[in-house]
């Protein structure tokens, strides 16, 4: 599978980091919540939020309620699905 420049940029942004990694790998085929996926993940949950927000803001993972302040759900979008294969 042939993967384009965008894709490839997100990957090496993910890659860079452990945290990133672990973050996608625990949502791959998964919708957790945070406390899950830092289980899952190996990672303090203090740290979790970040990754997240960053998993977010380049499109790889998102929230299916906002407006929820506890128990919030993630899931990974279709480019963080096709990321995660590659991991």
């Amino acid at each position: 599978m042939a993967i384009d420049d965008e894709t490839l940029k997100t990957y090496a942004y993910i890659n860079i980091s452990s945290y990133r990694v672990k973050t996608v790998k625990a949502l791959k085929n998964e919708v957790l919540m945070p406390t899950q996926i830092a289980k899952d993940a190996g990672i303090r949950p203090n740290h979790i939020s970040k990754v997240l927000r960053e998993l977010k803001e380049v499109n790889v993972a998102e929230c299916l309620d906002e407006s929820v302040r506890k128990g919030r759900l993630y899931r990974l979008t279709d480019l963080g699905s096709e990321i995660a294969k590659e991991l």
